[in-house]
């Protein structure tokens, strides 16, 4: 039953990163004009579409990987590296999201790192990134001891449930910093709720959902990994502190 619900909440994770990865994509082309590699205002378009896919939605899937039942039983090291791989791939995009606003600031000479969105989002990708150089370097190269591995654990676990929350709070503030900035009284205000603001909310509603289900999984104590004293002796598990 308990796996039942976990492959049912997988699936309701999926289509909801799916669309807070396609809603993001159709705001910035409907909307804002489109993409482009340019410095323009199309750069900067790549800006959120990257971040809500890096920094939310491959990082929620790479953080439930070890709640897959499959990674209960046998050897640990292909979950590791997939973790890994997922984790670094959304730190790619990160950076390149990065790239994107900073590149189309510095060309439209607009002060970098003053808004409180920039704060918590600059914070957050340095997190990100101290915690996946420690957890590559202590969970994945085997010279740790599982001492230091069982000290660290609880640490990792607890700043990868802070980044995923760091970070969107960094996209709840993002939208909200980009509506203020594109409807001014010149076009439709903000605050006479056109199309776009209502797509623009939706959208950050579904990234709120997103990193509750996340976070309600990484939580749920029927979904851990259990003891491996309790698991078949069958097929071992690698006792690594992970």
């Amino acid at each position: 039953m308990a796996a039942g619900w976990f492959y049912l909440s997988c699936l309701a994770l999926g289509s909801l990163g799916s669309l807070c990865i396609l809603f993001t994509i159709y705001w910035m082309q409907y909307w804002r004009g489109g993409f482009a590699w340019d410095s323009s205002i199309f750069m900067f378009n790549w800006h959120p579409v990257l971040m809500v896919t890096g920094m939310v939605v491959l990082y929620g899937a790479a953080s439930l990987v070890y709640r897959l039942p499959q990674s209960w039983v046998g050897p640990r090291l292909p979950w590791k590296l997939l973790h890994a791989a997922l984790h670094l791939t959304a730190f790619i995009l990160t950076v390149l999201g990065l790239v994107a606003v900073f590149n189309f600031h510095n060309h439209e000479h607009i002060s970098n790192l003053y808004s409180l969105h920039s704060w918590l989002g600059i914070t957050t990708v340095f997190l990100f990134a101290c915690q996946w150089f420690l957890g590559f370097a202590v969970f994945l190269l085997p010279w740790a001891s599982l001492w230091l591995r069982s000290l660290l654990k609880p640490i990792h676990v607890f700043f990868g449930a802070s980044i995923l929350s760091l970070a969107i709070a960094s996209v709840i503030s993002g939208i909200n910093e980009k509506l203020f900035f594109s409807l001014k009284n010149v076009t439709k205000p903000y605050s006479s709720l056109p199309s776009e603001a209502v797509f623009a909310n939706s959208t950050g509603m579904l990234v709120v959902a997103f990193g509750l289900l996340v976070l309600y999984i990484l939580l749920a104590s029927s979904w851990k990994r259990p003891d491996p004293r309790i698991l078949t002796d069958r097929q071992p598990l690698l006792h690594d502190g992970e």
